[in-house]
């Protein structure tokens, strides 16, 4: 069978570089004739892009592994297809994915997917196991230069091709690849390597090319993004200096946002650029894990609660409407009921529209795990995780009711899988509509401050900027409904010098 012929089912767990990532690998193997399907019972290669950061994330990786693995035993698999693990798992565990599952064929770290062709076509054509790892398995920070590193030229040679079922006015564009901070529970900087930020001139070409393909939104991505510093041509450009260039650059842009930020080092400059930067979107993922110092330490974060509030107080002065988004660990070893009860504080004061909430897991090799014993119950984590999303839904719920009454910029980014109001579902007219356009149905979009809004319309918004006025409120989304279209040019182009 040749490879114009061959079909590739890709699964994609954990977080956005992964689902950047794939987006890559399926550009790579598309270019060279595979075909991407949506089954892995008909597919010749089976690929999952692993995450290692939670436990969870693995074990369904091992349960697909397994499922592929029984259905070939069992005989009622269509096809014995190569399977491939890449991404962060398959850095972290090695090869011994392949000593407990021989069924994989293919093992690729985040670092080395500019080799995923060769390793597919070899595998694919002798069967044999294929093993390309970049080995970040000791506590090196030093950041690397960009010309070092290969993954450059995979970003470089992109073609956007948004999965299936996803919006195509939206992208993400990798700034900074790795991790320097080394917080004690995390396997990042072990599995993605040290920091690596790319050219200014790339990302800026990148995101032009993005927006001339209809992309409307554009979310930069690192792991702490913040960070960014990068050297072009004799020059020194920080976080901040990208972002304006960017907004200067790619004035067709409507919207730029980026995650995930660290707060030890997000600069006043940023922050500045943001308010003065209409299409900069007014928002910030900006984990925390603890309220509690003590936590703090153990975790090795590298900042308080103190500088950590203090951060928000800065954003909030500058930008009143700003969304923040936050991340807690509950469980962490040695965490007592005073360090949960301040951890509650604090996302009481940060009054985040959503909240990434964990219960602590062992991640093996990392500083946590050789140095803390896991001592908190499962009994308590469940408590206390409960307890700490309940307080979330609350704050959500009032944050979203707050909303009531307002008319929303939303870019729509696809159906949603609540049903459309039992009055529309008979493709009701509405007077601005054509006709193709009257299929109604139950929409999803987002606002600049990343607020999920439902509501009912036609399906010809998918893709496009409209105005919603919100009508409702649950801790997860608002319910709003369509007042009209918004023109291409809707919101204002700032023409100021940097500051």
């Amino acid at each position: 069978m040749t490879k114009a012929k061959a079909k590739v089912h890709l699964t994609t767990y954990g977080c956005q570089m992964n689902v950047l990532d794939s987006e890559l690998v399926q550009g790579q193997l598309e270019a060279l004739g595979y075909e991407f399907i949506d089954s892995s019972d008909d597919a010749d290669v089976v690929l999952l892009n692993t995450c290692s950061v939670r436990e969870l994330s693995e074990h369904k990786v091992w349960s697909a592994l397994g499922r592929l693995a029984s259905k070939k035993e069992k005989g009622t698999a269509k096809k014995d297809p190569v399977v491939g693990v890449l991404g962060c798992m398959a850095e972290r565990e090695g090869e011994g994915i392949i000593a407990r599952m021989p069924n994989v064929d293919v093992l690729c770290g985040p670092s080395n997917l500019d080799q995923l062709p060769m390793l597919v076509d070899n595998a694919y054509s002798t069967r044999a196991s294929q093993v390309s790892l970049a080995g970040h398995n000791s506590r090196r920070s030093r950041t690397r230069d960009h010309g070092a590193d290969q993954l450059e030229n995979l970003d470089l040679s992109r073609t956007f091709s948004p999965a299936d079922g996803t919006s195509k006015a939206q992208a993400y564009v990798r700034i900074t690849r790795g991790c320097n901070k080394f917080c004690s529970f995390c396997v990042v900087p072990y599995t993605r390597g040290p920091e690596v930020h790319r050219p200014p001139s790339h990302i800026v070409d990148e995101v032009k090319r993005l927006v001339g393909s209809g992309v409307l939104e554009v979310t930069l991505l690192g792991q702490t993004i913040n960070h960014y510093l990068a050297e072009e041509g004799g020059k020194k450009t920080s976080f901040a200096d990208l972002l304006w260039r960017v907004h200067e650059e790619v004035p067709e842009l409507q919207r730029l946002r980026f995650i995930t930020s660290y707060p030890r080092d997000f600069s006043d400059d940023a922050l500045d650029v943001m308010a003065a930067a209409p299409r900069i979107c007014r928002y910030l993922h900006i984990p925390a894990q603890s309220g509690s110092n003590t936590m703090l330490r153990s975790m090795n974060r590298g900042y308080t609660v103190e500088l950590y509030e203090s951060l928000l107080e800065r954003a909030r002065s500058r930008m009143p409407d700003i969304r923040l988004a936050g991340d807690m660990i509950v469980g962490f070893p040695g965490e007592t009921d005073e360090d949960h009860e301040a951890s509650l504080r604090l996302m009481e004061r940060a009054r985040y529209k959503s909240c990434f909430i964990f219960k602590y897991s062992p991640r093996p090799n990392t500083v946590a795990t050789r140095r803390y014993e896991d001592t908190i119950p499962e009994s308590i984590k469940k408590v206390r995780n409960q307890e700490l999303l309940e307080l979330q839904n609350r704050i959500s719920l009032e944050n979203h009711q707050s909303t009531i009454g307002t008319n929303l910029s939303v870019l729509v980014e696809g159906e949603s899988k609540l049903r459309a109001k039992p009055e529309l579902q008979n493709n009701i007219s509405i007077g601005w509509l054509n006709k193709r356009s009257n299929e109604q149905t139950r929409l999803i979009g987002r606002t600049q401050g990343d607020e999920i809004v439902v509501f009912d319309g036609p399906r010809s918004l998918i893709g496009t900027m409209t105005t919603v006025r919100s009508t409702g409120a649950t801790p997860l989304t608002i319910q709003g409904e369509t007042i009209g279209l918004q023109s291409e040019n809707h919101l204002p182009i700032h023409n100021s010098s940097h500051l």
